[in-house]
């Protein structure tokens, strides 16, 4: 068993190391990454009862799809005073096509702005 002293020692060593590890590391730097995401963000998401339901009823129509790959079932959907935003990225032109599609009907002829992008393949 340990002494108070050897454990005191023992914790300072521990948090001494802990401490230059974290140090060491660099923070994310996302950057790059979201410079794609300027515009409309999901923050500009509408809050009226109608932009949350018609945001509710596109994301039904391309969730219920069970073709769409989880890419197109994540695309943002953004919805501000009846105007779309279909942001992210899907896994082909044609389900690009598909995604939109079936915002359109969900939409019921509401503007909507397509920056959705086909990701690479795997």
């Amino acid at each position: 068993m340990l002494s108070i002293r050897n454990r005191n020692i023992l914790l300072a060593c521990s948090l001494a190391t802990a401490m230059q590890l974290m140090g060491q590391e660099k923070p994310p730097d996302n950057t790059r990454n979201n410079k794609h995401d300027q515009g409309v963000t999901a923050d500009k998401q509408g809050n009226s009862k109608a932009d949350v339901d018609l945001a509710k009823n596109i994301r039904k129509a391309i969730t219920s799809d069970k073709g769409m790959s989880t890419y197109a079932k994540n695309i943002k959907v953004i919805t501000n005073n009846g105007n779309i935003t279909l942001k992210g990225p899907v896994r082909s032109e044609e389900e690009k096509s598909t995604v939109l599609s079936k915002a359109r009907e969900a939409a019921g002829g509401s503007n909507i702005t397509d920056e959705i992008t086909v990701a690479p393949p795997k």
